[in-house]
């Protein structure tokens, strides 16, 4: 039997609204985001869990919670599940950052795997710290199911290299939306298959905000 990991990105903040990059900065989800978490938890009320983890952010202790509640269960913490550290581009949009910091920024959209703005970590760097985390709570839950809550950065690097993919491409292939769900089955610590990826059903028909602008500048680009 495959180990299950419902991977989970956290609701909506004002800052994602704002689409402002907010990797180590502490903000609390938006009225959106708990409703989109609301919904999600009751999609998953049913699901056995044996146990969730978190990231040490205000915004998924809290998605952990709500989702956590129907289960009796209590979050579980990890440090090393956090968001990437954005450095001094942190509570800054992208227009804000290319003005200020246009070639760092430049370096950074071509190669985010190995580049970091100053003060801040590369997606090496994420990997390096939440990678082992995601293999030890395979080890621990072997052949059980485990809610891990993250962040957008984070589960996206995680799911390239699980997967084998292009890790530089990730922000640019792989999206992660607010109260996401993906589900990944492990066969070992290291060998997974992806059954589900970044689904938000849970919450469709719900309002959202819809941005004008995204913090890749790939997928900003207005249409032809």
């Amino acid at each position: 039997m495959p180990t299950r990991i419902y991977l989970v990105r956290h609701g909506a903040t004002e800052l994602t609204a704002e689409d402002r990059f907010a990797g180590s900065t502490e903000v609390a989800l938006s009225d959106e985001g708990r409703t989109q978490v609301a919904a999600l938890a009751q999609r998953l009320r049913c699901d056995s869990l044996d146990a969730v983890y978190t990231s040490p952010m205000h915004r998924t202790i809290e998605t952990a919670r709500i989702i956590a509640a129907p289960h009796g269960l209590e979050p579980l913490v990890e440090p090393d599940l956090r968001e990437i550290a954005y450095g001094h581009w942190e509570g800054r949009s992208r227009d804000e950052i290319e003005a200020a910091y246009g070639d760092e920024y430049d370096a950074w959209q071509e190669d985010p795997l190995t580049v970091a703005p100053a003060g801040g970590e590369s997606g090496i760097d994420v990997l390096a710290r939440a990678l082992p985390v995601l293999r030890r709570i395979v080890q621990h839950h072997r052949d059980g199911a485990v809610l891990v809550v993250s962040h957008k950065g984070t589960n996206r690097l995680l799911v390239s290299s699980l997967l084998g993919f292009d890790t530089r491409g990730y922000r640019d292939r792989l999206d992660q939306s607010p109260a996401g769900l993906t589900i990944l089955d492990f066969a070992t610590d290291v060998r997974a298959r992806l059954r589900l990826f970044n689904d938000v059903s849970h919450y469709e028909g719900v309002p959202t905000r819809v941005l004008q602008k995204r913090l890749s500048r790939w997928w900003s680009r207005p249409a032809c």
